[in-house]
């Protein structure tokens, strides 16, 4: 309970709490009333924002049932609130088939999208007239609870819409999820809901793992999914998670008549239903509304991307049905990208792997999308000179994707009398060579000694999708760069426990952990060693090819540029890049090393590949399994998996929340699976390739 909420409580009430604790005499009939009344006062903090006592006696409630559960475990019940602290790590999440379908929402982005919709629904009602609900969509993590006769049973993701993945142990240490329902509960119900985390506990968990050398979540949706489906359900219960339910189905629920004595009826039962939900019977009515949560939004404690419309007559709903996607009675309207103003204090200069040379603008922080902004790239030499952005500027900037900040414009009426024009550095800011400007856009430092091109090329060694070491973030190796101990990627693999353990912050413990990382990268295959050499122009696509088509480093090294343009997809500009890496004495040294230091610069036989030849592209969020699994898979079956939709295309496989690439696919007319299509094409091949029936 938030320590805020009540400071003070009336000493009545206090009476009243202290009287509880002693209670009966019967150790039973306590713990009855102990859950009874911490039931109670988390419905009134919860589900209607009006508590009665202080966190500091609810605590003294909960402790006296924890000590008496304590000393006699057969009292606790399914339903006890000392349950929601989590349990050890499960192995696995389970499949969990859902009692009607979740399905997604066809989208609208602006009013003439609203209005084609209300046009739509009133052709099919045959211009009977419609009045439709507005609901806040919100940010996070679509899930479905189920309850039978009243206690909680069952939680789980919306996967693809049919089965989702069991996370029931995760979810029942969330606060706004009853263990039980209220009144007289039906036989069985099932919500929708959606998981979602309020920014200050974003930037508070953010804070920590930032602190403990870890990632930072790059939005509230991906540290609530997260968060949602950790393996140990003690995590999840140690961060401030929030459930709203905006949907469900219960025995008699149809006859309530409409979605709005639905959600009346859920709040009713004690689930954790917004306030806002307002019923419009117009676009002109609905179109206020959008405006003005668009405004709003920002004053929310946590994210929102749009509103929801749906018709509110449930027999009307009926009557309209659903596609093979989504439902006709409804649409989400989603926002822009949020932007604000900053200024813009510094332009600095940063240094990729392959000596590229990016402007990043310093703003002065500002709060965007639900996290302090203090950065945005600026892309490019051209792109700097096109926008005219100066130290001193007032910029207004969003989050491109709502996830990489960016400088939309200047707003030059603002400009300071004293702002010059950025002059893009004629030498490497770190090492001092004189760059190259290979046209407009692109300016390189061409010294592969270059200290940040160093750094940069053994995190991107380390990184997830090639090498994949934990714990190889950019303190621990700018430290083993600092102290002479790593040049090259291959130097990681002859490091000791003891040296890394003499590093800042780093203990044996940590220390021993690192080695055992670096050790067991050795067993990554030959495509994505080739990834991690950090080649120009070889993406994780490309590498796979090469490594299926020359089978070793050895036999790819000794190839000329004309047997690698022979080669689909390798055209001059990655045969020449090849050609010219490989052979560097610095890169055919360390080839040398990591293929006596045991590395697999050879690869596997992968036995029989049923998609070979086909291209993958994967959109949107899958939640049945993650992208980079769902990529391992169909490279294990031979297919090519691609970040872009072009016309070489054969399937694209779309989640929630897909994007442009879903519309390039449609346009192209190209193949499209949803997530549910796509996992069972997955099964089949991969039992052809277990030599099983493809039936």
């Amino acid at each position: 309970m938030n320590p805020t909420a009540l400071p003070t409580t009336p000493v009545r009430e206090r009476q009243g709490v202290f009287m509880s604790l002693e209670g009966s005499a019967l150790p039973a009939a306590r713990a009855a009333e102990l859950r009874q009344q911490l039931d109670e006062h988390n419905r009134r903090y919860y589900q209607l924002d009006q508590p009665t006592i202080s966190d500091y006696d609810y605590d003294r409630l909960y402790q006296a049932l924890v000590a008496l559960e304590a000393a006699h475990p057969e009292l606790v019940t399914p339903d006890s609130p000392t349950l929601r602290v989590g349990a050890p790590p499960a192995a696995a999440f389970l499949p969990a088939v859902h009692r009607e379908p979740l399905y997604s929402l066809d989208n609208a982005f602006s009013r003439e999208d609203l209005a084609a919709f209300d046009e739509r629904v009133r052709r099919w009602l045959g211009g009977k007239p419609a009045v439709y609900t507005l609901e806040l969509k919100f940010d996070g993590l679509a899930i479905a609870l189920s309850y039978g006769n009243g206690l909680l049973g069952r939680r789980a993701t919306r996967g693809d819409g049919a089965r989702g993945e069991d996370i029931t142990a995760n979810l029942r240490t969330i606060p706004t999820v009853p263990l039980r329902l209220h009144g007289e509960a039906p036989q069985w119900l099932e919500a929708r809901g959606e998981v979602i985390m309020p920014y200050k506990s974003f930037e508070t968990l953010n804070g920590e793992r930032i602190a403990n050398g870890e990632e930072p979540f790059a939005n509230p949706r991906n540290a609530a999914a997260g968060s949602s489906r950790q393996l140990d359900s003690r995590i999840t219960a140690s961060r401030d998670l929030q459930i709203f339910t905006y949907g469900g189905n219960w025995p008699g629920s149809d006859r309530l008549g409409t979605h709005s004595a639905v959600l009346a009826a859920m709040r009713e039962f004690g689930l954790h239903v917004h306030p806002f939900h307002e019923r419009c019977e117009t676009v002109e009515a609905i179109w206020a509304l959008v405006r003005h949560w668009e405004t709003a939004r920002p004053e929310l404690p946590y994210a929102i991307d749009g509103l929801v419309i749906k018709l509110d007559s449930l027999a009307d709903q009926q009557e309209l049905g659903y596609t093979a996607k989504s439902p006709r009675w409804a649409i989400a309207y989603k926002f822009p990208p949020e932007q604000a103003k900053t200024t813009v204090t510094d332009i600095l200069i940063q240094v990729g792997r392959l000596g590229s040379l990016t402007p990043v603008a310093i703003l002065a922080p500002t709060l965007l999308a639900g996290s302090v902004i203090s950065r945005a790239t600026l892309h490019n030499a051209a792109e700097i000179a096109r926008k005219d952005v100066r130290v001193g500027d007032t910029v207004l900037i969003q989050k491109a994707g709502d996830v990489i900040p960016e400088v939309v414009r200047v707003v030059t009426e603002a400009r300071p009398d004293n702002a010059l024009p950025f002059q893009y550095p004629t030498a490497c800011p770190v090492c001092g060579t004189e760059v190259v400007r290979e046209d407009e856009a692109a300016t390189r430092c061409p010294n592969p000694g270059c200290p940040a091109q160093v750094l940069e090329r053994l995190l991107h060694f380390a990184s997830r999708g090639a090498m994949d070491i934990d714990a190889l973030g950019p303190a621990v190796s700018h430290q083993l760069i600092a102290r002479g101990l790593v040049q090259s990627p291959a130097d990681l693999y002859e490091l000791t426990a003891d040296q890394v353990a003499g590093l800042d912050r780093m203990g044996n413990k940590s220390a021993e952990n690192l080695i055992q990382a670096i050790q067991r990268s050795k067993a990554q295959p030959l495509a994505r060693l080739l990834f991690a050499l950090g080649i120009r122009h070889v993406g994780k696509e490309t590498a796979d090819v090469l490594a299926h088509q020359f089978g070793s480093l050895a036999a790819l090294t000794a190839a000329d540029e004309a047997a690698l343009t022979a080669v689909p997809g390798v055209g001059p500009r990655i045969s020449a890049s090849l050609t010219a890496t490989c052979r560097r004495p610095d890169m055919m040294e360390m080839i040398d090393r990591l293929t006596k230091l045991g590395l697999q610069v050879a690869a596997e036989d992968r036995g029989e590949q049923p998609l070979s030849g086909k291209r993958f592209v994967l959109t949107g969020t899958l939640e049945s399994l993650s992208r980079p699994e769902a990529g391992r898979r169909l490279e294990a079956l031979g297919a090519t998996v691609s970040g872009s939709v072009s016309k070489t295309t054969d399937f694209v496989v779309v989640g929630a929340d897909p994007g442009s690439k879903l519309a390039k696919a449609e346009k192209l007319g190209l193949t499209i699976l949803d997530e549910n299509q796509f996992r069972d094409c997955l099964v089949a091949h991969e039992a052809v390739r277990a030599g099983g029936d493809h039936a």
